[in-house]
């Protein structure tokens, strides 16, 4: 990582010039001199954004934007003012028109002094220094010119002021005059020949990489400053890429030899394993580009996607891996799968290499903001990041500080979208362009992994419909022949009911069930889960009310993930000495779960008889893969069953349809595979054929840039952007921090709530707090408050308080369901 700047200030308390102040010191203590902390900002911004190529134009921008972002410093007003108050810097806090605000001044002064010295190409590229300069604490805006846009904002009598406080405090030629060289243009993604953009967004993705390195390094900068035992901790060196494919490589020997001693080496499941394992290595060896890694469920897509990573950018120099789960709720599941992975690290290596980051953890307004809530926002800084889907794509098109920071870690690294047919339909079009981006302008290697592997080649018919896709020949397949593994590894019959339109009693559902002593029963809302989940206790109980020996387990995301996890473990263990008794003929307890889709993705369950609502195509061929998925059995059973409730209108519904007609309509081969590669081909074209949209908030025309000659302004609206790219609703959602009880939490959730009530946020704090985190609606959250089960912690942060029925030690969270749950999303 970029190093990180000693400080030396000599304490005095001057305004002018080279003692004016970044930020104030503890009483006693030096102060942050201002000129030291934007050439260090300067030099951490260049070093984040660089990747080595002479084209690229992103660290000569950084080093400006760096050495300009805090220029309205140096103004007497915010001098004075930040002697007395020591959260000055943060702008948010500051009222319109206050003469301490200082965004401003470094964006003006871009426009004027790259106008003087290189004419209008210097004014281009002030143009996206403003966005990013003006933006660095209440994030990127819209250019529009009307009130409250960027340009307004410029053009306004107080930030022509800032600017002429700032420059009559006399800053040092070295910020006001620096020798860095002006980019080309050429180097630059501009339209400047036709004025449109091949891919809409692709200038905004460079202009929002710039912003996060500058507002990564200017809060790296400001913790060395505020923190130095923090800073000192980042510069620990971490294993290098080489040295993680070592340990991997280890590893994966050391599970060979345990197969090997089990007698398990000639299954047809390991054999075929073995195989997309070797497809990986070899395919890793290619250039960075865009990547397809098809494999079924089960055969081994976590580990072989590891290793194709992890070869890969060891091979092409690159500098992380980021690993892009669908659900939040099973994240903890890959997570923990690398952990030990890398265990012979140590646990504390391990801790600071696999960084796991959820999505469900509020994040300030610029109004709410502290210098720990900022300093507390995740960067990525690990290299392996395993993240959300939700985390990501909103990442890439949000507009604050917190959740652009870590975008720059995103460039020269390898993107694994695991479960890629998740991709969200009503956005797919501006998810599609901006993972092609990544890779044409930001070195990045992506990965789309998956079993049911979604169309996203090219399909514009007349008058522009459709995807505006993949061309021929810039996507590499890992496996060479999907088909024929597809067959080997075919090990289940999926059985559909007689009439795909004819619902079934959840209690007919619940006596199917327990006609079978170890079965898993997916649907696919929350609340679906609790009814069917109570139907068959009810079911299950003998005269006198006891489970008669007989185990029962719930899962969804009311639970929180901890919990989650513990009951995973606990229904992998069941399974397991349910094997081991039936091996040796003694009697065995049966296992029965009641889940929602939160299993179908990273959750190496193995259960010889799978019920699944009705649902889209995908979904039924990932709860296919919790069925015989090592190949014990000659066959295993899954059962489609419609439920009482069709899913919710909108995107959910949509699928189930587009599933239930590929069923009905003939095959021209003959094929009676419900689950076949080309009835997932055929299924996802209809899908996305029937979308009423495949852009419905218009995002691509929103970061389309709209290039002025005339007033040579490159228009971009990012803030409209960002507000409407929600792939959940958090206008919606809340999240609670549960107090989550077992002997197994490695953590006291009691002293940590107690930290964050006494020290506020921190990253640390954060992610340990993540893992008792659960999403509710609003207005299940008010009633919460109400009754005193809930309290605002911080700013969109609530905690449970000493409540002891609103968390079920079975079910999670006592409500109806949860934000996202039925069709807001497919994630």
């Amino acid at each position: 990582m970029a190093a990180i700047c000693v400080h030396e200030i000599d304490g005095s308390d001057g305004e002018c010039m080279g003692n004016a102040i970044a930020h104030a010191g503890q009483p006693g203590c030096d102060h942050h001199a201002l000129v030291d902390h934007l050439q260090c900002v300067a030099q951490l911004a260049a070093e984040l954004l660089a990747l080595g190529g002479d084209d690229d134009a992103l660290p000569a921008c950084g080093r400006l934007a760096g050495l300009w972002h805090d220029l309205g410093k140096y103004r007497d007003g915010f001098q004075r003012y930040i002697l007395m108050v020591s959260e000055a810097h943060i702008e948010g806090k500051l009222p319109q028109g206050s003469d301490k605000s200082h965004s401003a001044a470094g964006a003006l002064y871009a426009e004027s002094w790259l106008q003087q010295q290189y004419g209008a190409p210097g004014l281009l590229i002030a143009r996206l220094l403003q966005y990013v300069i003006a933006g660095h604490h209440a994030g990127l805006d819209d250019w529009r010119i009307d009130i409250g846009s960027l340009h307004g904002r410029l053009a306004s009598a107080d930030a022509s002021r800032e600017l002429d406080e700032a420059l009559q405090a006399q800053p040092p030629a070295a910020v006001l005059a620096p020798s860095v060289a002006l980019p080309s243009l050429k180097s630059l993604p501009l339209p400047l020949g036709t004025g449109v953009e091949e891919i809409p967004g692709r200038l905004a993705l460079w202009t929002r990489m710039l912003f996060s390195a500058l507002v990564d390094a200017d809060f790296l900068d400001t913790e060395a400053f505020m923190n130095p035992g923090v800073a000192t901790m980042r510069k620990c060196a971490l294993p290098s890429m080489a040295e993680l494919l070592r340990t991997f490589d280890a590893f994966m020997e050391r599970k060979a030899d345990s197969v090997k001693a089990a007698g398990l080496v000639d299954t047809e499941v390991n054999r075929r394993r073995a195989e997309v394992l070797a497809c990986c290595r070899a395919k890793a060896l290619g250039r960075p580009g865009t990547y397809t890694l098809t494999v079924p469920t089960g055969g081994g897509k976590t580990l072989s996607g590891l290793a194709f990573a992890l070869t890969h950018a060891v091979q092409n120099k690159l500098r992380r891996v980021v690993m892009v789960i669908p659900y939040t709720s099973i994240i903890e599941q890959t997570a923990e799968v690398f952990r030990d992975v890398f265990a012979a690290l140590g646990p504390e290596v391990v801790e600071r290499v696999v960084l796991e980051h959820h999505s469900n953890v509020a994040e300030p307004d610029a109004a709410n903001e502290t210098t720990s809530s900022r300093l507390a926002c995740e960067n990525w800084d690990a290299p392996l990041v395993v993240t959300t889907s939700v985390q990501l794509f909103e990442s890439l098109f949000a507009r604050k500080t917190s959740r652009c920071r870590k975008l720059h870690r995103l460039r020269g690294s390898v993107i694994v979208i695991d479960e890629a047919q998740l991709l969200p339909v009503r956005f797919l079009q501006p998810v599609v362009d901006v993972l092609r981006l990544l890779v044409r302008d930001h070195g990045a290697t992506v990965v789309l992994c998956t079993a049911t592997q979604p169309v996203l080649a090219e399909a514009r018919a007349f008058g522009g419909r459709g995807l505006r896709g993949y061309p021929p020949g810039e996507v590499t397949a890992i496996i060479d022949h999907e088909a024929a593994l597809y067959d080997a590894l075919r090990r289940v019959r999926v059985n559909l009911p007689s009439d795909l339109h004819s619902p079934q009693p959840w209690e007919v559902t619940a006596q199917a069930m327990a006609r079978h002593d170890a079965v898993l029963a997916i649907v696919g809302r929350r609340a679906d889960a609790r009814t069917l989940y109570e139907a068959l206790s009810r079911d299950l109980k003998d005269g006198a009310g006891a489970m008669a020996g007989r185990s029962l387990w719930h899962l969804s995301a009311l639970m929180c993930p901890q919990h989650r996890s513990e009951v995973i473990a606990d229904i992998k263990h069941a399974l397991a000495e349910r094997r081991d008794a039936l091996a040796r003929g003694a009697p065995a307890v049966p296992v029965r779960v009641v889940a929602t889709n939160l299993v179908e993705a990273g959750v190496d369950l193995d259960f010889p008889v799978v019920f699944r609502a009705i649902a889209g195509l995908d979904s039924i061929a990932q709860a296919a893969g919790r069925c015989n998925r090592e190949g014990r059995l000659a066959q295993g059973e899954v059962h489609v069953f419609v439920p009482p409730k069709a899913p919710p209108p909108g995107l959910l519904r949509q699928a189930a349809q587009a599933c239930k007609l590929v069923w009905e309509s003939p095959d021209d081969d003959g094929d009676t595979d419900p689950l076949s590669l080309e009835r997932v081909s055929r299924y996802f074209r209809r899908l996305y054929g029937d979308a009423q949209s495949l852009d419905e908030a218009d995002i691509c025309k929103l970061l389309q840039v709209e290039v002025d000659r005339q007033d040579k302004a490159l228009s971009m609206c990012f803030r409209s952007a960002a507000e409407r790219f929600r792939m959940i609703d958090n206008e919606d959602a809340a999240t609670v921090i549960v107090r989550y009880r077992s002997a197994r939490c490695r953590d006291d959730i009691d002293a940590l709530i107690g930290l964050l009530a006494r020290d506020g946020p921190s990253r640390w704090l954060m992610r340990k707090l993540q893992r008792y985190a659960v999403t509710v609606y609003r207005y299940d959250l008010q009633r919460l408050l109400d009754c005193g089960d809930v309290r605002e912690q911080l700013p969109g942060l609530y905690v449970q308080t000493e409540s002891d029925v609103f968390y079920d030690p079975t079910l999670g969270v006592l409500l109806g369901g949860a934000p996202g749950d039925p069709a807001a999303f497919v994630i």
